[in-house]
């Protein structure tokens, strides 16, 4: 009879979880380990799946509103580093936050395993882990010793402001697990900002453009990758350039799976030139 107490007690607290998401990765995760009927809050960014775009929003990732989630009663507000002094003002207040490192492949594991506590979907959560291991290890032995540079956003031309991904992301640590190495080697974190004369300079062998919504700002591949070509750099001159234009390129979360696969076929279709 104890014992049944306890169950229904712990179903019963689950059933009444009432959780605000803090960045479009971790509210991605919450959903896909089946917990989204749980969420009654998240960023204006947040629009992965599609009904969490129905759920109240608090503001966007640098700027959620402390008034917001507060009137939404959450029983676990979860965010990034990012929100740290918010989380501190939540806890003051009696509500409890947890925040996650989503930056590299190891914290972004982690932190699907967190969400699965929390949300009392362990065993799902070991699942998803599970299955990006798989397809990191299928990344291996495609093509090896190349120096891959990932570009971030939708240059049509390369004079300057040119975002790259920079060796402390878990974008890094696919390119190394794949046996190649980041173009880019410094200390600078982030999405490091060079120039044309930067990029000569690291002379990449291959480059991928994570541009997502290329289509909806009126761009081809063609308008994207010819600038790359017209570059004196192996990439170029040997026809490696390539586009991810999915939305999911550069969000960290369960769907990491899926650009993994992109980037398995980026690397074969190398292997092959």
């Amino acid at each position: 009879m104890k014992l049944l107490l306890v169950v229904l007690l712990a179903t019963f607290s689950y059933a009444n979880q009432r959780i605000v998401t803090l960045s479009p990765s971790i509210n991605e995760i919450v959903y896909a380990l089946g917990a989204g009927k749980n969420v009654v809050g998240n960023t204006q960014y947040c629009m992965s799946p599609k009904e969490s775009q129905n759920v109240t929003k608090v503001g966007g990732y640098f700027s959620p509103s402390l008034e917001k989630i507060v009137a939404l009663k959450p029983t676990i507000v979860i965010m990034q580093g990012s929100s740290l002094k918010l989380s501190k003002r939540l806890n003051k207040l009696g509500i409890q936050t947890k925040v996650l490192k989503i930056d590299k492949l190891h914290n972004i594991k982690s932190s699907i395993l967190s969400i699965g506590e929390i949300v009392h979907k362990s065993k799902e959560a070991r699942t998803i882990v599970e299955n990006i291991n798989k397809s990191l290890n299928e990344l291996k032995g495609i093509v090896s010793n190349k120096k891959i540079l990932m570009v971030i956003g939708h240059n049509t031309s390369l004079v300057k402001q040119i975002f790259v991904v920079g060796q402390n992301l878990y974008l890094d640590d696919i390119i190394s697990i794949s046996g190649n190495q980041n173009a880019l080697q410094s200390d600078r974190k982030g999405q490091p900002i060079l120039n044309q004369e930067n990029i000569i300079a690291l002379n990449p062998d291959i480059v991928i453009l994570l541009a997502h919504s290329m289509k909806q700002k009126g761009l081809t591949k063609k308008d994207l990758i010819d600038p790359w070509k017209a570059l004196h750099i192996n990439a170029g001159k040997n026809s490696q350039v390539y586009i991810v234009d999915k939305e999911y390129s550069g969000i960290p979360s369960h769907r990491l799976i899926l650009f993994l696969r992109d980037f398995k076929e980026i690397l074969l279709e190398s292997a092959h030139k």
